[in-house]
């Protein structure tokens, strides 16, 4: 059985009505499970869970995607939490026997469907992303409503991937796409000052210097006469819950502010609470097993698959050794170019302590900054190089009896040939990116790295030329004059 979980997010955390018809249309899906409603009076914002067979999920994301657009009116709409859409965002996430390939065309698939019936434009972001600009949502949102209001139809980098091209004059615009499990924190500090609050996101947040995995901003809770700190942790096995809580703690003591109280938000992976619950109680052993409810209903399942950046280097050339398709060439230059990145991001950091670097410190810190943007890109394009391969050598099962089903499974091979070409182009861009923060670093930077500075250069050459392989093999493939020329 395939079993896919959905997290939308609506602009509405204060009418309960509205929200209660929001959580019936879910309900009404036969075979949908709801597992949590989550609303908020400051950030006026609501986040539903639920799982279910991939089309059934679909269908119950529409029909609560209609009741929002219906009864939500974002020009009558004010929040604490940054909004573009009354149906905001509508991530798809893959739990058993299902892909993130898969989720990916089940979000194009509500793309479509939403953005015909009701004339709202839709962007594609995260893993589903046409455009490394529109991978992290804040890029997409950023202006909210209000400024997208004006923006879409006359900024060409403001067109949607799928509806008309402006703005629903109610509803606004909505993301959809597909991500790996994904936490959502707050931290609620005990002051009215928002300064302290953006100044702790500032210190967590991976584009101002903070972990590469984690989107914060700092907003007012009137309500509750403090200021928070909202966190996504992208990628929680990476970046731990109890990690960002630290720095958010000792940021906020410089300002004589403490955190007085945590928010999850949603649903959260076992595995995350375990890492904070080991961290701070030192236990001699701990796992599963040993949590007595747990233990009881059978054990508990981790419904997150090991990903090719979750193994060890041996797990990961042990998968490519394989006598299969995937992980290839591809999914080896990302890694590649990631490895490359990592270098830059080392060399730059040993270029930033010390008397003898005080001239260079600000310019080697841009440098690591954005080699580290890089790397984490680089390191999700190791699976997602493989995931578009996979989703190409799906479509070449499908049946082609009748006309139609010919028709409906060239046009899939061709989107997915497409997107195969573009994650070896982002390998290519992104290694590119990296290399020249390498020369920099090699020029400028700390002596003692000079060697370092060559392999990161070398590595990253590796990677982009590996990924020119690909992305020529796949364009001998596509008919889509436009995107070859491009």
């Amino acid at each position: 059985m395939k079993v896919v979980e959905c997290v939308p997010n609506f602009s509405e955390g204060r009418r309960k009505d509205v929200i209660d018809a929001i959580t019936d249309a879910v309900k009404s899906v036969e075979g949908v499970r709801l597992l949590d409603v989550e609303f908020d009076s400051d950030h006026n914002r609501s986040v539903f869970t639920f799982i279910g067979e991939p089309q059934q999920v679909k269908q119950a994301a529409l029909k609560a995607a209609a009741v929002a657009v219906e009864k939500i009116d974002l020009t009558k709409h004010e929040g604490a939490h940054p909004r573009m859409g009354a149906v905001d965002v509508v991530p798809f996430i893959p739990l058993h026997g299902t892909t993130v390939g898969e989720c990916i065309e089940l979000s194009k698939e509500f793309a479509e469907e939403f953005s015909s019936k009701h004339n709202v434009p839709v962007y594609l972001y995260s893993r589903a992303a046409t455009r490394p600009d529109r991978v992290d949502l804040p890029n997409i949102r950023e202006g909210e409503f209000e400024g997208l209001r004006d923006l879409i139809g006359t900024d060409p980098q403001k067109t949607p991937d799928y509806g008309p091209n402006k703005i629903h004059p109610t509803a606004g615009a909505t993301a959809t796409g597909s991500r790996p499990f994904l936490v959502a924190i707050n931290f609620n500090l005990n002051t009215t000052n928002l300064a302290v609050a953006k100044a702790c996101a500032d210190a967590v947040r991976g584009t101002t210097g903070g972990f590469v995995n984690v989107q914060g901003i700092g907003l007012d809770l009137p309500a509750k006469n403090c200021v928070q700190v909202s966190i996504n942790l992208t990628h929680p096995r990476r970046t731990k819950i109890h990690q960002v809580f630290e720095v958010v703690k000792n940021e906020a003591q410089r300002f004589g502010a403490t955190v007085m109280e945590t928010e999850v938000v949603g649903m959260v992976p076992l595995f995350a609470l375990l890492d904070a619950l080991k961290y701070y109680l030192r236990p001699e052993k701990l796992d599963e097993s040993m949590i007595l409810d747990l233990y009881y209903l059978g054990g508990a399942q981790d419904p997150t698959k090991k990903t090719f950046t979750e193994m060890s280097v041996i797990e990961f050339g042990n998968e490519i050794r394989r006598a299969r398709a995937t992980p290839g060439g591809g999914s080896v230059a990302a890694a590649m170019g990631s490895f490359g990145a990592g270098l830059v991001c080392m060399v730059t950091g040993l270029s930033i302590s010390g008397r003898k670097f005080v001239g260079i410190k600000e310019e080697m810190l841009e440098h690591r900054h954005a080699a580290e943007y890089d790397r984490g890109v680089l390191m999700d394009l190791i699976e997602k190089d493989s995931e578009a391969f996979d989703v190409v050598m799906a479509a070449f099962k499908l049946p082609e009896e009748t006309d139609a089903e010919k028709k409906e499974k060239a046009d899939i091979i061709e989107k997915g040939t497409i997107h195969a070409a573009e994650m070896p182009l982002a390998t290519m861009r992104h290694s590119f990116s990296a290399m020249t923060h390498a020369k920099s670093a090699a020029e400028k930077g700390n002596i003692n790295t000079i060697t370092d500075a060559g392999v990161a250069s070398h590595a990253l050459m590796a990677a982009i030329e590996g990924a020119a392989l690909n992305v020529r093999i796949n364009l001998g493939n596509i008919k889509t004059k436009s995107f070859v020329d491009s």
